[in-house]
């Protein structure tokens, strides 16, 4: 079943993110320094960093074509 709107645009956190790709912090963190992991943005100039649900979906998608 395909994403309705308000699941496709939901803001993730990092934490969200990294308990759905069962992935360490750290994992994380060496991602967002290599520029390989998802797209990522700051809500604000020291806000937290979000994963929008369509960004990481497409991402995986990506990994998995590979």
């Amino acid at each position: 079943m395909p994403a309705t709107r308000s699941t496709k645009y939901e803001w993730l956190t990092v934490g969200e993110v990294c308990t759905e790709l069962r992935i360490s912090r750290r994992s994380w963190d060496r991602w967002r320094e290599q520029g390989t992991g998802p797209k990522a943005v700051r809500l604000a100039r020291n806000g937290p960093i979000r994963v929008r649900r369509d960004w990481l979906d497409a991402w995986l998608d990506a990994q998995a074509a590979a």
